[in-house]
Formats: C-alpha cells, sequence, structure tokens
C-alpha cells in the first residue's frame, strides 16, 4: 500500500484541501464527543490516506482515459488505412449510378407531367360542359 512518502509531491494530483481537513477534523470531533480523542499524528495520517486515494483514483481514471483515447486513435487508423486501401470509390461506377439516376428523374418527371396536363385538360373539360349546360337554352 502506498504512504505519503512513496508518493512524491510534485506528481500528486491533488494537495490536501481545507474541505479533506475539516471532514476529517468534524469527523474527529465527532468522536471525542463519544470516545478519546485522536492524536495530531493520527489526524495526519487520515489527511494522508484521503490524499493518497484522491491521487489513486484520480491517477488510475487518467490511465483509463489515455487508454481509451490510444484504443479510439489507432482504430481510427486502422479505419483509415483499411478504407484507402480498398477502391469503394470507383469513379466509373459513381458517373454510371449518376446517370441512372438522371434517367429516373427525368422519366418521373415526365410521368409527372404528362399527370398534371391529363388532370388539367380534364378540368378544361369539366369546366367546358358544365359551361355549355349553363348556357343552352332551355326548353319552353
Amino acid at each position: 500500500m502506498n504512504t505519503e512518502s512513496d508518493i512524491p509531491k510534485d506528481s500528486a494530483i491533488v494537495e490536501v484541501d481545507e474541505n479533506e481537513q475539516a471532514l476529517v477534523e468534524s469527523d474527529l470531533q465527532q468522536r471525542s464527543l463519544t470516545e478519546e480523542p485522536l492524536s495530531e499524528e493520527l489526524q495526519q495520517e487520515t489527511v494522508a490516506l484521503i490524499e493518497a486515494i484522491k491521487r489513486k483514483a484520480q491517477a488510475e481514471s487518467q490511465k483509463v482515459g489515455e487508454f481509451s483515447r490510444e484504443q479510439y486513435l489507432e482504430a481510427m487508423r486502422t479505419a483509415r488505412e483499411e478504407i484507402e486501401s480498398r477502391d469503394l470509390f470507383d469513379p466509373d461506377r459513381i458517373a454510371e449510378s449518376i446517370q441512372i439516376m438522371t434517367e429516373e428523374v427525368e422519366k418521373n418527371w415526365e410521368g409527372l407531367v404528362q399527370e398534371v396536363t391529363d388532370f388539367g385538360d380534364r378540368l378544361n373539360d369539366a369546366a367546358q360542359a358544365a359551361w355549355e349546360k349553363l348556357t343552352e337554352p332551355r326548353p319552353r
């Protein structure tokens, strides 16, 4: 188990802050009401233990982050190399696909124009028939 002396201060991610110290002192004050008060040395060791736990947890999470980042970068490199090594985008096939799509669009457009024209003709015929019916003389 690491102690404070095993971990150099300059590599420590966190320093003892006032909250940690206050937490230990608060806990010790509550203990002192029901039990024998703890020594100053014991208080310092408790604070040091909390520091060491925090540093270790932060160091481990940093290692995990670096490992995950390295794996991600390696996966991206591998995917890029795989894509570059394959002929996924054949220019001739792309041009052929665009030509087929253009023909389909033109055919669909022509069909749509024909349907609209037929509908317009039918509306015109209906309007003409209605006009003739409305304007024809009535037998008396």
